[in-house]
């Protein structure tokens, strides 16, 4: 059984709140406390997923997204139904869920049970699943999710198989494809960008607004490259749980605007309807500085006012120029992911009868 959370279903600032402090003790509550015999859970800055072995009683077969009562109890569907109130109980008793989180278990987890979590794991291992598709991180973390559940003595016969068949047929996939090959995010071009407009990026003062999906890509290749960044919100509360798994330093908003003036490199990614930064709230703060400032606006719709690129000292690149750019890499990754959706379906009952035989 996979139970997981992802940034598909759950901003990627909100994944904090579900997110363990400390995977091998969580794999071993879920063994002491959920009725499952295995355990591995895979947890990055855009998933917490849970693998379990056991934990379905006889005759209950789950359909493959379930619902929940606001209560955490499983919800009647179709005549059937999953009891998993020992995998909400043990999880929330794990991390520090609020009343919201709790009461709405329903619309940010999924539940899936056997070959639909065989389909799963491969798409994911082969790429496929990622906030970025084909990034090669995924496959290093599942590795680390197995063996950390390995030295825990979690994981057993049937996930260690499980697992070391997904990265077989995955690198497999991958390998054939290339979907791996050469991937540039709207993070990685963006920094680039950056280096290549400004002399060592690394002793510049770097502010990112936003906590939203792009705004995590930017985040992942600032931390990748050792930049060391601010990152604010409309709240410090969205701010603060983005940086808990996704780095950064949080400050508030206004602060951030009052002091523009300080940062030399400035990621706008958020998904405002309007615009953040005008030319009004800029131009006067602006005024003294004599160093340039690179602004890049990541946002779509825009949220920077193109008339800030008037400000001496300001250059302004927006979205399109980006994503310009990043045209012919998006194509070639969306023609190697189309080819690596063929080559997962027909896997499945493979790996189906292999588990079978495992059990």
């Amino acid at each position: 059984m996979n139970a997981r959370i992802t940034f598909k279903n759950i901003p990627l600032h909100k994944l904090t709140n579900f997110s363990f402090k400390d995977v091998t003790a969580a794999c071993k509550s879920f063994i002491e406390n959920a009725d499952v015999s295995e355990c591995v859970i895979i947890q990055t800055a855009s998933r917490v997923e849970v693998f379990t072995v056991g934990g379905i009683q006889a005759g209950e077969i789950p359909d493959a997204r379930r619902n929940f009562e606001t209560d955490g109890s499983p919800a009647k569907m179709q005549g059937k139904k999953l009891d998993v109130s020992k995998i909400l109980s043990t999880w929330s008793s794990l991390v520090e869920l609020n009343q919201f989180d709790l009461d709405h278990w329903d619309q940010t987890l999924e539940i899936y049970k056997d070959a639909d979590v065989y389909d799963h794991l491969l798409r994911l291992a082969s790429g496929l699943d990622s906030l970025v598709v084909g990034k090669e991180e995924i496959v290093e973390e599942i590795k680390k999710s197995i063996s950390i559940a390995k030295e825990a003595k979690t994981s057993g016969k049937i996930l260690d198989k499980l697992f070391d068949t997904i990265l077989h047929v995955a690198a497999n996939i991958r390998n054939t494809t290339k979907i791996g090959k050469e991937v540039i995010s709207i993070g990685d071009m963006s920094v680039k960008l950056a280096e290549e407009a400004m002399d060592n990026v690394g002793s510049k003062k770097i502010l990112l607004i936003g906590t939203g999906e792009t705004a995590g890509m930017v985040a992942k290749t600032l931390n990748k490259n050792n930049y060391a960044f601010e990152v604010t919100s409309m709240t410090i509360e969205r701010a603060t749980g983005f940086s808990k798994i996704l780095g950064g330093k949080p400050i508030e908003f206004n602060d951030a605007m009052l002091g523009f003036d300080k940062f030399d490199i400035i990621f706008v990614a958020t998904t405002a309807d309007a615009f953040l930064i005008t030319f009004k709230k800029i131009e006067k703060i602006m005024n003294n500085k004599k160093k340039g400032t690179l602004i890049m606006d990541l946002s779509e719709p825009r949220t920077v006012d193109e008339q800030i690129a008037t400000i001496k000292k300001i250059k302004l690149v927006n979205p399109s120029q980006i994503n310009e750019m990043l045209e012919e890499n998006t194509k070639k990754r969306n023609n190697a992911a189309s080819a690596a959706e063929e080559m997962v379906h027909p896997e499945i009952p493979i790996i189906e009868a292999t588990m079978k035989r495992v059990v």
